[in-house]
């Protein structure tokens, strides 16, 4: 499924989505947890978020929820989190890679069905979507968003009717659906969380007290006080009902694993653990190995907020370089993908990020972000730089040449907004200004997480599962 005509008002890469929930078998409200844990994911989706609780004490079936426009802070007041309450509860921060960005499309999504209700928040995208809609469309079903993650709520809801758990429902789903994902359930008196079989999305398991929680990464425990258990493994379905305990089983597939290695090199946050490896260190050992294979003779080695930090601290700390911060950012800025012209969109840079000319002025730069996408952001930082006085920026990528698109909830574009599908290193560094271009080899992704297996088909084309031909007949007529 193509990204939403919106993503067009961007120059880089967008975060995916997060998901959190949690189930406090003492009976406290989790709501406020909830919000914190939204928070701490923030960085995974700023378009929208949701929150949905139930109380497993109260009436079975009864779902109390709340979804708007906007930031966790802005969308959740203080009064509205009281109206929320209830022991067992989900959420969701959204950046849409497919679905406009309207109410309806925000998440959780809530159904109310024979059986009951049943609350789900996504992380990811389905590569058979279209194909599973139009079959539900032919039996009857009428949807009300135009997201993905409808299809698996609904096909969970109908399987749900002739099974004897919601867990065996899911199970029946899983076996249709095809493409990355990270799911939290609701179910009136169990929180669920699956992953899909390659392990393309992140998603652990939690424990504060006497409450279970699962989130999208480790720093949303953190966040609330929780203690990191567990990554939910690939393939796997995990249960945490009135028990106590929690219930494991897995998906009876085998396939080869491969977890996005985008999470390391740019969606997770720093503080983030994902499958035992540290977003920190991986990101330390990229910078390291692009100062081995581009070094230069520079004065100052500085990374684009917030990803491109690490990996210029691994590039110092290998060619012995001195790290500096070179930009400031200005955290308190709308979200400039709303942008309607070229101009505004490259001026919403400049109110992003302002260069601290006493730092640069006079100094050969080595310059470490994490991607190239159109080249509009990197080519105006580089303008900034040495209208500050900068006599020479020297540019490292952490990632390959964007070639391909993402059908797994990453938003790369198609490859005709990708620069690098049609102009070659040098000509990419002419047009972006600078004074010399590394990309990481591909060859080397692997070193940033050791031997844990990985998706990287946006720079290769090898994808993990079949993905939809007419898309990949475009990519090849162009």
């Amino acid at each position: 499924m193509q990204p939403s005509s919106n993503n067009c008002y961007d120059t880089g890469l967008r975060e995916e989505c997060g998901v959190f929930g949690i189930y406090d078998l003492d009976g406290a409200d989790v709501s406020p947890s909830i919000y914190y844990g939204l928070s701490a994911l923030q960085h995974r989706g700023q378009e929208s978020c949701g929150i949905a609780v139930s109380d497993t004490s109260g009436p079975k079936g009864h779902v109390k929820f709340y979804k708007g426009l906007g930031l966790v802070n802005e969308v959740f007041k203080e009064s509205k989190l009281e109206e929320l309450s209830g022991n067992i509860g989900i959420g969701h921060v959204r950046y849409s890679t497919t679905g406009s960005t309207t109410v309806e499309n925000a998440q959780p999504l809530v159904l109310n069905y024979l059986k009951g209700s049943l609350a789900l928040a996504h992380n990811g995208n389905l590569v058979n979507a279209m194909e599973l809609r139009e079959q539900m469309e032919n039996t009857g079903a009428i949807f009300h968003t135009s997201i993905d993650s409808e299809i698996i709520a609904y096909g969970i809801a109908r399987e749900r009717v002739h099974s004897k758990t919601v867990e065996e429902a899911i199970l029946r789903t899983v076996k249709e659906i095809r493409g990355a994902y990270a799911l939290v359930i609701m179910s009136p008196r169990k929180l669920i969380g699956v992953r899909d079989p390659y392990g393309l999305k992140p998603l652990c398991i939690g424990k504060r007290d006497n409450a279970w929680v699962l989130a999208s990464e480790s720093c949303a425990l953190t966040s609330i006080g929780a203690e990191f258990v567990r990554d939910v493994a690939p393939g796997e379905i995990v249960t945490f009902d009135k028990t106590g305990n929690l219930k494991s089983e897995f998906m009876p597939v085998d396939v080869k694993k491969a977890h996005c290695i985008f999470e390391y090199i740019y969606f997770a946050r720093l503080d983030s653990k994902i499958d035992n490896i540290s977003v920190y260190e991986a990101r330390i050992r990229g910078g390291a190995t692009l100062a081995k294979t581009y070094p230069v003779d520079a004065d100052l080695v500085c990374g684009v907020p917030d990803s491109g930090l690490a990996s210029a601290k691994g590039y110092s700390e290998e060619s012995g370089i001195p790290f500096g911060l070179a930009f400031h950012k200005n955290s308190y800025v709308g979200r400039t993908f709303i942008k309607p012209t070229q101009k505004e969109r490259e001026s919403s840079v400049k109110i992003k990020l302002s260069v601290l000319e006493s730092v640069v002025k006079g100094k050969r730069i080595v310059l470490v972000d994490d991607s190239i996408v159109r080249g509009t952001t990197i080519s105006n930082l580089i303008t900034m730089l040495r209208k500050a006085g900068a006599t020479e920026v020297h540019v490292r990528i952490s990632s390959p040449p964007f070639l391909y698109p993402c059908y797994f909830g990453t938003d790369v574009p198609s490859n005709k907004q990708l620069i690098a599908s049609s102009h070659s290193t040098e000509e990419i560094r002419q047009q972006i200004g600078a004074d010399s271009l590394g990309y990481m080899p591909i060859g080397e992704l692997q070193n940033m997480v050791g031997d844990l297996p990985i998706c990287r088909a946006c720079f290769d084309s090898h994808y993990p599962m079949e993905v939809p031909k007419q898309d990949i007949s475009a990519l090849l007529e162009s």
